[in-house]
């Protein structure tokens, strides 16, 4: 019971890695908020967590929309009272597209949910984290946030960046007892890739040429509770002088 009895808002928490943090969170003692845009989905994720004996509340929360975040984080403090840790699970790939291909929608909803999104959630958790002077962020990045060939341009930014607010954030605010780190995983089994039209990719023949053959070297894909048990150790407070970093969680695909 690693995180007995603290307050966990996990987002993109109806499926994949998500849902696989709010399962392991709960079972350790966590009260969960789960918040997705997917409603029924987040109906399914909290039966099984209360037949687990879990605690769960879910709120739908869109990471595009500022309204949504702040209604999730107050949502956190009105059901339990606070706000312990904040994952911010919910991302959308894009398209491969390479900088000249890059439409303005295509780079505009990326950067809107995997950046902005993000930031507005751990801004708004910081004004019930700083005053307590205790709080555990942890932003899902991505292999394609520390590598350059792993997705297009626009996802690859946004997760780069997401990686530099981390680290400007836990170091900001590390004497305040509040850390944030972030975690890189590599191709994982989730529903992520259903954000991407792969039959139409713009600029296939770019794309085939320089990103795949760097595919091949993937040793083997993750299951999400893989990279949710790097959550749980973030989380707790066995990772409390850890701070400010990322961990790489890809099965060694980067170590080539």
């Amino acid at each position: 019971m690693k995180l007995e009895d603290k307050v966990a808002i996990i987002t993109g928490a109806g499926s994949g890695l998500g849902k696989a943090i709010a399962m392991l969170f709960a079972a350790n003692g966590a009260k969960v908020l789960a918040a997705d845009v997917n409603s029924e989905k987040l109906s399914e994720v909290a039966k099984e967590i209360t037949a687990a004996g879990g605690t769960v509340k879910t709120i739908y929360a869109d990471m595009a929309n500022a309204t949504d975040i702040d209604a999730m984080v107050q949502a956190a403090v009105n059901n339990f009272g606070t706000v312990d840790i904040l994952v911010n699970n919910a991302g959308v790939m894009d398209d491969f597209s390479p900088v000249a291909d890059v439409t303005d929608a295509i780079w505009e909803r990326v950067m809107k949910i995997n950046l902005e999104g993000p930031f507005k959630a751990m801004r708004s958790v910081l004004k019930v984290m700083v005053p307590k002077q205790a709080g555990v962020i942890i932003n899902i990045a991505s292999i394609g946030g520390l590598y350059g060939a792993r997705a297009g341009a626009a996802y690859t930014a946004s997760k780069h960046a997401l990686i530099g607010l981390t680290k400007n954030t836990g170091y900001m605010y590390a004497k305040l007892g509040i850390r944030c780190n972030a975690i890189a995983p590599g191709a994982m089994d989730t529903s992520i890739r259903s954000t991407v039209d792969f039959p139409h990719l713009p600029a296939l023949q770019l794309v085939n040429e320089r990103i795949m053959p760097g595919m091949a070297l993937n040793p083997r894909n993750s299951d999400p509770m893989e990279v949710a048990q790097v959550a749980l150790f973030l989380a707790s407070d066995d990772a409390g002088f850890v701070n400010g970093t990322t961990i790489t969680a890809d099965g060694g695909w980067t170590a080539y």
